[in-house]
């Protein structure tokens, strides 16, 4: 494709918020990175050019993961190099022809594919010799540790990971070191660059400035015993603020609003703001999900972590207890036992804090823009 701007296609869909989110934030760095000198475009792959029953799995996915053990099963048996490219390799003479008629309808000058069921099914594609000038092909790959074997093919001209473990894993399923760099998970600029102090967040979020803060949250879709976890810290005698998230679960968020917990509560649904309530808060109770974990670690937000996805997120759990920015709380009992000792005890949590600080990569977008301007041959603005 020969045009006056690069033209970048970046290849999502919505199985989970992060995929989106992660996206949106490395175009947000490439048009800070580059200004108007590219152009870029997204496309959910799945809802917007797979055939049945593939284009439903992004309405279906909050039902699907109501089902842990079954997700966390499927997981583990399709994992593994050779697994999954007999698994892309029977799903080719179905999905084949959408997939190159995606390429075709969507033509650019380089791929950026941020979903592990995008890479080898497009790569595939773009290797069959229907297309004139192949596109560099990039993967951001957005599971901070347990990435799947769908992530990786060594016909990408790069992969980029979150972490050093996400890497190690890459390496065991035979990519090439030179095409693997280590980059942090993508997040948006607030993360690394924050509208506002602790104090001033709260006072435009209209939260009390004297208490500890609890931020409970469950992902986009609201997942997890988050109704359980707040009972349980209002029943815990600790009187704090506690900020419940319950994004698009709407029912979750009815209850909530109707529910006295006896300590100053905000309930919201999904919002954009989220990283505005991580800086204003003292404590992030949530589930495995990498996204939230990278945003917290830039926030300098100690985590408790009371859900995980098996499978996909077991490692996101390893990482926070070996780096010890956060503990692993399955439990509201758990949960509450957490806030007491980092509560009654400050200088607990506070070394938390420096550990949050110490891996926090909040310039991830930034970098992996410079990495595609470099493929691209493109300087910054």
């Amino acid at each position: 494709m020969k045009n006056k701007k690069p033209h970048i296609l970046f290849l999502f869909s919505d199985t989970g918020g992060g995929h989106r989110s992660s996206t949106e934030s490395i175009i947000e760095a490439l048009h800070l990175e580059f200004g108007d000198s590219i152009t870029t475009e997204m496309v959910d792959f799945l809802k917007g050019g797979a055939p049945l029953p593939f284009n439903k799995m992004p309405d279906w996915y909050p039902e699907m993961v109501k089902a842990p053990h079954f997700w966390g099963l499927s997981f583990k048996i399709s994992d593994g190099r050779l697994r999954a490219r007999a698994i892309t390799a029977s799903m080719w003479p179905y999905i084949g022809k959408a997939t190159k008629a995606l390429v075709k309808n969507h033509p650019a000058d380089m791929i950026v594919a941020v979903h592990a069921l995008a890479t080898t099914a497009f790569l595939k594609a773009l290797s069959d010799g229907d297309v004139d000038d192949r596109p560099h092909f990039i993967t951001v790959v957005t599971d901070m540790v347990t990435s799947h074997a769908l992530w990786f093919d060594t016909r990408a001209d790069l992969s980029l990971v979150p972490t050093e473990m996400a890497r190690q894993r890459a390496l065991a399923y035979d990519m090439p070191p030179e095409k693997l760099r280590v980059v942090g998970q993508p997040l948006p600029e607030r993360c690394a660059v924050p509208s506002g102090t602790k104090s001033e967040l709260r006072e435009k979020l209209g939260l009390p400035q004297d208490l500890f803060i609890a931020l409970l949250v469950g992902g986009g879709d609201g997942m997890g015993p988050i109704k359980e976890t707040a009972e349980a810290i209002a029943n815990s005698g600790l009187y704090l603020g506690l900020v419940i998230v319950a994004g698009r679960n709407e029912k979750l968020q009815a209850e909530l609003e109707t529910t006295d917990f006896g300590i100053p509560t905000f309930v919201y649904g999904f919002t954009k703001e989220l990283p505005d309530f991580m800086c204003a808060s003292d404590v992030l109770i949530t589930k495995a999900g990498p996204g939230t974990i990278a945003e917290a670690l830039a926030g300098h937000l100690p985590l408790i972590l009371f859900a995980r996805l098996p499978g996909q997120e077991d490692g996101n759990v390893t990482y926070v207890e070996e780096t010890n920015t956060g503990v692993w709380a399955p439990n509201p009992e758990d949960v509450v036992r957490t806030l007491v000792r980092w509560i009654t005890h400050p200088p607990t949590r506070e070394k938390v804090v420096e550990n949050c600080k110490a891996v926090a990569q909040p310039e991830a977008s930034r970098n992996i823009a410079r990495i595609i301007g470099e493929k691209l041959g493109i300087s910054t603005k």
